[in-house]
């Protein structure tokens, strides 16, 4: 009983505090993502104040907040959308594993850290945080915008990639032969396969099936399929996000809409959650000594991202301040870096608090760089935002 009560303060407190700092950062105009992972820094181990008996809820809550922003992202796009956004950024897949991938790899052999320790940083630098992009670009009112397509392009290539890289990784990891990894990267393949088939050919009767004139019924039909899909993916070694991306690809028409409307309360709940449990799991004393690379790989290869939004834009034919805001919003690092940092630790123990450094720098300017990469680039180029451009952004509805 006495843990129950303990836990009920502690998440009773955690929840509170989101809700004051989310207000303080509405007041200001500013995303709250950076005030919530200071928040779990500071009472997280090794913090101002450690919590502990919420640990376990606030880890499992954090996995459902990246779930859901996924799958709402995946709620706005059909699957004929996806396969085109597939079809025509691949190009832009390439320019952004190149620009990304490359200094985290030649950050370790400089370290000295080997190249297996190579492979898992080119990742850690890699990989854009869709959960925090997603939550920016909900925040910023961004969903409509012409190039919000892009951005999401890049990110579902990145996420595909991992179904790809995450099964390699394990096996260079291991020391497993070819075969071994081989086997694995087919399992992985042959299920974002399988989901993606489903996905396009038979889309309308999944949303037949989960539809429902009652709301609760709906509610927990989308939920749990979500999570089981999911979790098959995750022991099949795909992301449980790109999963639950698919998931929301599936969905269409009245049941997309209608899902969306009442997930959305839910997934900024457990999405602020998810961003506090990042902070807590990291402790603040492993941060200092690997402050200097962190920020100088920070700094390279968040002018990298850019340039790849940048680039994914342009070839879209979108205008110079959407490619801007496009290269803006690419920044920030998240999730998929931290589960590849945990599991390469075992062979480079230093990867994981340079990596925590990095993605927590990132993580805080990414919101910042999405807000004002675009405002920056023109007073730079000295180039003022036309009528017609500040009319089509403000006129542009969120599909939140």
């Amino acid at each position: 009983m006495h843990n129950t009560a303990t836990m009920l303060i502690e998440l009773g407190a955690i929840i509170l505090a989101l809700g004051l700092l989310g207000r303080l950062a509405g007041r200001v105009g500013f995303s709250p993502i950076p005030l919530y992972l200071l928040a779990g820094l500071a009472f997280g181990h090794g913090g101002i104040l450690p919590l502990q008996a919420s640990e376990e809820f606030t880890a499992v809550g954090a996995e459902i907040g990246v779930i859901l922003l996924l799958l709402m992202l995946g709620l706005e796009y059909s699957a004929s959308e996806l396969v085109t956004n597939l079809k025509t950024q691949y190009p832009s897949g390439a320019v952004d594993f190149v620009l990304n991938a490359v200094p985290g790899a030649v950050a370790a052999l400089i370290l000295g850290w080997g190249p297996v320790a190579a492979v898992a940083l080119a990742g850690v630098t890699w990989i854009s945080s869709s959960g925090v992009i997603a939550k920016v670009l909900g925040d910023l009112r961004r969903l409509g915008n012409r190039e919000t397509p892009v951005v999401l392009g890049v990110l579902v290539i990145e996420d595909l990639a991992m179904a790809v890289y995450l099964p390699i990784l394990t096996a260079v990891l291991a020391g497993a032969g070819l075969a071994g990894g081989s086997v694995t990267l087919l399992i992985a393949l042959g299920t974002v396969g399988a989901v993606l088939y489903l996905a396009l050919r038979h889309g309308r009767l999944i949303s037949r099936a989960v539809s429902s004139d009652n709301a609760e019924m709906l509610l927990l039909v989308v939920l749990g399929l979500t999570l089981l899909v999911a979790g098959v993916a995750q022991e099949l070694q795909v992301s449980a996000a790109v999963g639950a991306f698919l998931v929301g690809i599936a969905l269409s028409g009245e049941v997309a809409e209608g899902a969306s409307n009442l997930l959305t309360p839910l997934r900024d709940l457990f999405a602020a959650v998810f961003f506090v449990f990042f902070g807590l799991s990291t402790d603040p004393a492993d941060i200092p000594p690997v402050l200097v690379p962190a920020l100088l790989l920070a700094v390279v290869t968040a002018f990298t991202k850019i340039g790849t939004g940048w680039y994914a834009a342009r070839r879209a034919g979108i205008k110079g301040a959407g490619r801007w805001r496009a290269g803006g919003t690419l920044v920030a690092r998240g999730e998929f870096s931290i589960v590849i940092a945990g599991l390469a630790v075992g062979v480079e123990p230093r990867i994981g608090p340079l990596a925590t450094a990095y993605v927590l720098i990132l993580v805080v300017v990414g919101p910042l760089t999405a807000r004002w990469t675009e405002p920056l680039a023109r007073k730079l180029t000295g180039r003022p935002e036309t009528p017609v451009e500040a009319e089509r952004v403000a006129s542009e509805p969120a599909k939140v």
